[in-house]
């Protein structure tokens, strides 16, 4: 069988393109669609993530607005700082930068956005309408999974999909996804004895759990999906995925390359849903006068 590489970086530039586009129309009423990313303490990977966030921004035609603020800063200071951008309209989605320090509650951080500027999709009420298959802003990156698998024009109608993670940004919301499309999920973790058992019956499966080449051959049904989340670094310090891409490609039907698969997906989806929520936020204004 030969493999088809599951392009993130193409299906980002034309998602992009389209965004732009929008971005465009809207400025011509006068919207322009605007991002606030806090980034607390001086962690190198969280500022590496939102240097490309605040790039992606700009070549998009969008306001982009970085906070910087002290590890030391109280979690009572932080969350008046998210108050107040949730009062600024020029503001139109609120990004925290996890992870967050110790003595500040990340939880509460996030509940304190306004669901209707979360962006990241983290906020409860976020969850809950996702969860319901109501109308909301989706996690990133369990959204750029679904936006490529769209693209390759795959029916996830009835297909089973094994989810090897169950994180609250990833794992957990991307079985949720699936599920609304008549997906068959199920979920492994580092508790799931015999992951194989439940690898070999996917039809698509989602690593996503942080670990280098977890997901081998071994794992993977003959034609099988298979999408990456994983990013890491091997012992050569070089980025790798959670699957052994070399000796999986030789099963699967479409593969995710690590870099240039999900990765570029999540910042895209981002940005997509900032233009969402400038878009809500201008049609409530507009009703309200």
């Amino acid at each position: 069988m030969t493999v088809k590489i599951i392009d993130g970086k193409e299906i980002a530039r034309q998602k992009k393109a389209f965004i732009a586009e929008e971005v465009y129309n809207l400025k011509q009423e006068g919207i322009v669609p605007g991002l606030s990313v806090i980034l607390v303490g001086n962690n190198q990977a969280s500022r590496t993530y939102v240097t490309s966030k605040q790039k992606t921004c700009k070549e998009l035609g969008m306001h982009s607005e970085l906070i910087e603020l002290p590890e030391t800063i109280s979690e009572e200071e932080l969350l008046n700082k998210v108050i107040e951008l949730n009062e600024d309209d020029s503001i139109h989605g609120i990004l925290v930068q996890l992870p967050l320090p110790d003595h500040i509650n990340e939880t509460k951080v996030i509940e304190t956005i306004s669901p209707e500027k979360d962006v990241d999709g983290f906020h409860p009420i976020n969850i809950g309408r996702m969860m319901t298959g109501q109308d909301a802003f989706l996690p990133c990156t369990p959204y750029g999974v679904m936006e490529m698998l769209d693209y390759i024009n795959v029916d996830i109608t009835g297909k089973h999909v094994v989810i090897v993670g169950r994180s609250n940004i990833v794992g957990k919301p991307a079985g949720q996804l699936f599920l609304n499309k008549h997906a068959t999920v199920t979920y492994c973790h580092s508790k799931t004895p015999d992951l194989k058992e439940f690898t070999r019956q996917a039809d698509i499966l989602v690593a996503a759990v942080g670990k280098v080449n977890i997901i081998t051959k071994d794992h993977i049904k003959e034609g099988a999906i298979v999408i990456d989340v994983g990013i890491n670094r091997n012992n050569e310090g070089k980025l790798c995925g959670d699957v052994d891409f070399e000796s999986v490609k030789e099963a699967a039907s479409y593969i995710t390359p690590v870099p240039g698969g999900v990765g570029p997906m999540t910042i895209t989806m981002l940005m997509f849903n900032t233009l969402k929520a400038a878009k809500s936020i201008q049609q409530k204004v507009q009703c309200k006068n």
